[in-house]
């Protein structure tokens, strides 16, 4: 295990669900018990986490922070409403402040599933990170997709990774099983992209960076939904390859779009493409001025509102977008006007 691996393992605190106080966060109502049916693998890993390997569970990551809090309790809750065998799903959830009174609130609010925080120390990438198109993309947490390898448990060898701002509408396993083959991670694939519309004069005038994608698939896909293998992750060292063009992009500004590029730099053609109803994206509009955008053509999985413009913010100032329509079911925000304990 390399020395970063153990250094944020160190750094994790792996939680079980008890009662807990009220955390100092907005306040959600209860979600309901979603149980397995008896079609269901029995699993062990509520024991140890050693059981992981266990292939009946289906594990997901998502990041967890005050901002994005609503959208993740929404993005759990649609999960486990779809899910076949919902008690079979464990979230990974990665965190870097007020880590505490996070677990709080998502075990309070989800009193029937056992979760787990790991730490996300974010002086690994600050030194990093430049600045980009929209504030939001520059936060280190943004990051944290990157590290996944190292921060779960060895005996975790699948990942699937989920942005805050999305919900399932179908049965995740669906998702879980595709087939990766070689392939270290994959998404839907949309492999009619322009990618001098991602990097500025700087990389394509340098001709060791113009490289990079020389002979690739035009490929874009969005890092808001990948499955993952971590093993080939690790025994790839991907995490070194793309902190590699972080570092590159400190240094000379290569592009202006926060954690995308170094992806689209690693991995793009050569990703196992994923049915395109497993990311509707662009849902939040673009990244400048949030404009309601419809969705693309064909059956919908899963509905990401990336982009600018999230769904529970344009609720509340009562300027919803039509889809947004379709996230509000799974929002449990105890709203301060229709629920009073005095």
């Amino acid at each position: 295990m390399s020395l970063l691996s153990i250094f944020l393992l160190l750094n994790t605190v792996v939680f079980s669900v008890h009662s807990l106080p009220n955390a100092e966060l907005p306040a959600f109502r209860e979600a309901p018990a979603f149980r397995n049916g008896r079609e269901c693998p029995k699993t062990t890993w509520l024991s140890s986490p050693d059981n992981y390997h266990d292939p009946s569970i289906i594990h997901i990551a998502m990041t967890l922070d005050v901002t994005y809090l609503r959208g993740s309790v929404a993005g759990v809750l649609s999960v486990l409403q779809h899910a076949t065998c919902p008690e079979n799903v464990v979230f990974h959830f990665i965190a870097s402040h007020r880590r505490s009174d996070l677990l709080r609130t998502i075990t309070s609010t989800f009193p029937y599933q056992t979760f787990h925080l790991y730490h996300f120390n974010t002086d690994l990438v600050k030194g990093k990170i430049s600045s980009s198109i929209r504030r939001a993309l520059d936060q280190p947490l943004n990051y944290a997709r990157i590290y996944l390898a190292d921060l779960l448990p060895m005996s975790v060898r699948r990942i699937v990774y989920f942005d805050s701002d999305l919900i399932v509408v179908d049965d995740v396993a669906k998702l879980w099983n595709i087939k990766l083959g070689a392939h270290v991670l994959g998404a839907p694939e949309y492999c009619h992209a322009n990618f001098t519309n991602y990097f500025n004069y700087r990389f394509w005038s340098n001709p060791a960076y113009a490289a990079a994608l020389r002979g690739r698939r035009a490929c874009y896909f969005n890092t808001g939904v990948m499955v993952i293998d971590l093993g080939k992750w690790r025994e790839g060292k991907y995490t070194e390859k793309l902190e590699y063009w972080m570092k590159v992009q400190k240094k000379y500004r290569i592009y202006e779009l926060g954690s995308l590029p170094p992806f689209l730099l690693v991995f793009a053609g050569d990703v196992e493409g994923v049915e395109h109803r497993w990311n509707q994206h662009g849902l939040g509009g673009d990244n400048l001025e949030g404009l309601c955008r419809d969705l693309h053509p064909g059956p919908v999985s899963l509905l990401h509102w990336s982009g600018k413009g999230k769904p529970w913010l344009r609720l509340d100032s009562k300027r919803p977008c039509p889809l947004d329509s379709l996230w509000a079911p799974y929002d449990l925000y105890r709203h301060s006007t229709l629920f009073c304990d005095s």
